[in-house]
């Protein structure tokens, strides 16, 4: 079984004409997902990826008439929060989005509207998810991948990938692995996608890949000493990051009075019984201790 996506994901791609878009829809399109429309304003009645996808002027013609019920946006920054919008207005279950730099201000104000109207957004500025042999949406390299018992979650893109790897090369797979995103405000947290995985009969265990700056480990920590019985493994990046130096994500930032550190965040979750890994490397170990693959 898989989170968020699967093989009957159909989705629709924001900004499919695009360099970026197009270029990272074929991979989607060749790891096997069903990429079933394409929107570009101005651009309906054409069609993308050598004819293989149609294009609609708007993601309200692209439901109605191709039956998308996700939707990936690889939009500049300036029209991300607009193109949420419109997916959310449009009736989209769930939204991806890969854009990076979306102003603060404006997600503010698309956050709640999303989560009024009951829409997930995965991002801003993440790499996406991919549910193994099912469907691969956003940036994530498909053959990294390997079927398997163990869901991951990451903040971060670049270590979602060190990390997966690491994994299929100890013979260890994956059931999803989801990029939430590394900006301030984003709209899946942690223990969203944790308490997925808790519920998910096939995810045997859960690896959660975290970085200084804010809570959301901590919190996310708290809520698996409650709820969570599945073996975890864990990493946090930036234990060398000094107070006030921003490491790459816009939340990743380490506050004056000590909150959000590396070593903050290992002491709750060592405190919630999932184990820490000093690298990337370390996270298949890690699980074999705790009784998986």
């Amino acid at each position: 079984m898989s989170i968020l996506v699967n093989a009957d994901t159909r989705l629709l791609v924001q900004g499919i004409t695009g360099r970026e878009g197009e270029f990272h829809s074929t991979a989607m399109l060749e790891y096997g997902t069903n990429i079933v429309a394409g929107v570009t304003p101005g651009k309906g009645g054409q069609t993308a990826l050598d004819g293989r996808v149609p294009v609609f002027d708007t993601v309200a013609d692209a439901v109605e008439q191709a039956g998308a019920n996700a939707s990936c946006i690889f939009v500049p920054a300036a029209f991300a929060p607009d193109a949420m919008l419109e997916a959310s207005e449009a009736g989209i279950p769930l939204v991806i989005c890969i854009t990076e730099n979306v102003p603060a201000l404006d997600m503010l104000r698309v956050y709640h509207v999303l989560r009024a109207r009951g829409t997930r957004l995965i991002g801003p500025n993440c790499p996406g998810l991919t549910s193994v042999d099912e469907a691969k949406v956003g940036i994530i390299p498909g053959n990294i991948h390997r079927r398997g018992p163990v869901g991951l979650v990451s903040r971060s893109g670049t270590l979602t990938y060190e990390v997966v790897q690491a994994m299929t090369d100890a013979g260890m797979g994956q059931t999803t692995c989801v990029g939430i995103g590394g900006d301030p405000i984003i709209g899946t947290s942690f223990i969203d996608v944790l308490d997925m995985f808790n519920q998910d009969p096939e995810t045997e265990a859960i690896v959660m890949i975290g970085e200084i700056g804010g809570e959301e480990e901590e919190k996310a920590a708290a809520f698996c000493a409650r709820e969570v019985g599945k073996p975890m493994a864990a990493f946090i990046a930036g234990r060398t990051a000094p107070p006030g130096r921003r490491m790459g994500h816009a939340g990743a930032i380490i506050s004056s009075g000590g909150g959000g550190t590396a070593e903050s965040k290992r002491t709750a979750l060592e405190e919630a019984g999932i184990r820490v890994a000093d690298s990337p490397s370390h996270i298949p170990q890690l699980l074999r201790d705790a009784g998986v693959g």
